[in-house]
């Protein structure tokens, strides 16, 4: 006979209340962790100052990651004004 087939209503009962009873505190962990999660938020939020930087700091990452890239070490400089690296082949 299967094991599940075995077992009792009330043994799968209980295992059952318990699994809720795992998912309610889990939930409630979550629920904490968001709310002070959130306090962080407001209070960065309500800083002017680190809330200015923050996102000049985040325009400069921008304005960087959408510029021109970069050469590779060992390459033509005159290749970095490329967005299409040109590989020789022999």
């Amino acid at each position: 006979m299967p094991e599940s087939q075995s077992q009792q209503p009330d043994d799968r009962e209980g295992r059952a209340a318990e699994g809720v009873e795992h998912l309610q505190t889990a939930a409630k962990e979550l629920i904490e962790a968001a709310r002070a999660f959130l306090d962080v938020i407001d209070d960065f939020v309500d800083d002017r100052e680190r809330l200015s930087s923050a996102i000049s700091s985040l325009g400069s990452a921008i304005e960087s990651a959408a510029g021109k890239p970069s050469a590779p070490a060992g390459v033509d400089d005159r290749l970095a004004n490329y967005r299409v690296q040109h590989i020789p082949v022999d």
